[in-house]
């Protein structure tokens, strides 16, 4: 029996952190394109330090204030979340030891994105009141993705 994987249905207010968690994986892939293309860690790591600081660090700071609070304080999934939050931070925050760090970047930031999708953000749908959801609309407005092409390694 084969198992058909359904799509993601995303209530209409969480649909602009599920688009900005494509472009986080997006960033995962560039990574690996420019480690399969012998790209210097140092221009991989400078654009992903400008990702970071441009658009994952305000997606944390979101998720943090306004959308994991819809679950109760000291939920298993949001303690989750939150301590990949910081272990990103940590990993970003690294200066030596660009390759080792990209790696872990990659690799755990893409596992992070598919937890949040597939697990945490069902969670919230599923218990977050018709206020909740629209305080999350109000202070997170479509934005439009702006990349950053000085330096394009990944093509």
């Amino acid at each position: 029996m084969i198992l058909e994987k359904k799509p993601l249905k995303r209530v209409k207010e969480l649909q602009e952190l599920s688009r900005e968690h494509h472009h986080g994986l997006l960033l995962c892939w560039k990574i690996r394109a420019g480690f399969s293309k012998n790209i210097a860690p140092e221009r991989i790591k400078k654009y992903a330090d400008w990702f970071y600081t441009e658009h994952l660090l305000p997606h944390f700071e979101l998720e943090e204030e306004y959308v994991f609070p819809v679950l109760k304080e000291g939920h298993e999934l949001v303690k989750k979340a939150l301590i990949e939050h910081r272990r990103l931070r940590r990993l970003f925050s690294q200066k030596d030891h660009a390759d080792k760090n990209l790696g872990l970047i990659e690799e755990e930031l893409e596992a992070h994105i598919r937890f949040e999708e597939r697990v945490l953000f069902p969670e919230i749908q599923k218990v977050a009141t018709a206020e909740q959801l629209a305080k999350i609309a109000e202070v997170h407005k479509e934005g439009s993705f702006t990349e950053n092409e000085q330096d394009v390694f990944w093509k």
